[in-house]
């Protein structure tokens, strides 16, 4: 069953909006034009992993020798950062930084008639 969320012009790129549907908190995101949600629950110990920051993805930068030159930030390739015990996942896909197997439950979201909608059980 969908669940509305807000209106589309309502959440803004990089904001968050935690919602209940069907009696489960969901966390809806939007990044840029995409829309992302999870619910809200890490699985590391239960905390409210999409009330945490969103941060972006440090990335090595190597140079044409190999080189390390230092670090970045990839504003494209954001992650969801669990406030209790820092762990990250992928906004993309809801999958942590290290370990693919540890991941957000998510939920798919439709954009339609001016609204945001999450499918949720």
């Amino acid at each position: 069953m969908d669940g509305f969320v807000c209106k589309a012009d309502e959440l803004a790129s990089g904001q968050v909006k935690i919602v209940s549907v069907n009696a489960v908190e969901i966390g809806v995101f939007r990044h840029g034009d995409e829309y992302y949600a999870y619910q809200n629950v890490c699985p590391h110990q239960g905390g409210p992993a999409c009330e945490g920051l969103r941060a972006a993805q440090v990335r090595d930068v190597i140079n044409e020798k190999g080189l390390f030159m230092g670090q970045q930030f990839d504003e494209d390739a954001m992650n969801i950062v669990c406030p209790w015990h820092g762990y990250e996942f992928r906004i993309a896909d809801g999958k942590h930084v290290r370990d693919d197997n540890v991941r957000l439950k998510r939920f798919d979201v439709s954009v339609r008639d001016g609204g945001i909608y999450v499918s949720a059980p």
